[in-house]
């Protein structure tokens, strides 16, 4: 008998706003506010946060480019997918409901609906 199992790297929404917070707070605190942090920078901040590996790529959907994202899977042989990864990051993170009618290549700072009060560096 086959049991369905989760991915590796699923993690709650709880946890997918905590994980954006702690992340995206130690972004500011050691880049400034970007639009989009580099591949080092992310798993710098992955790390300082003690962020698990097989959780880390949900950072890099929400604070990386697609293109950034993409390119770092692709030499792991891994087939993630950003605008999925993204969304479930945003969402967690939203205020409302979910909305189809954004683009979700956008900056995660240029995100309606999003409950900001959760980041330090907006205090």
């Amino acid at each position: 008998m086959t049991t369905a199992q989760t991915a590796p790297c699923a993690i709650s929404p709880r946890d997918k706003q905590a994980q954006a917070k702690r992340v995206g707070d130690d972004l500011i605190q050691h880049h400034g506010k970007r639009k989009f942090y580099s591949v080092d920078q992310v798993r710098a901040a992955n790390q300082r946060c003690d962020i698990p590996m097989d959780v880390a790529c949900w950072s890099h959907a929400l604070f990386n480019t697609h293109y950034d994202f993409d390119r770092i899977h692709q030499a792991a042989g891994e087939a993630c997918d950003y605008l999925a990864m993204k969304r479930e990051m945003l969402e967690s993170l939203s205020l409302g409901s979910p909305g189809s009618w954004f683009d979700f290549d956008l900056s995660w700072l240029e995100f309606p609906d999003i409950d900001w009060s959760i980041f330090d560096f907006f205090d």
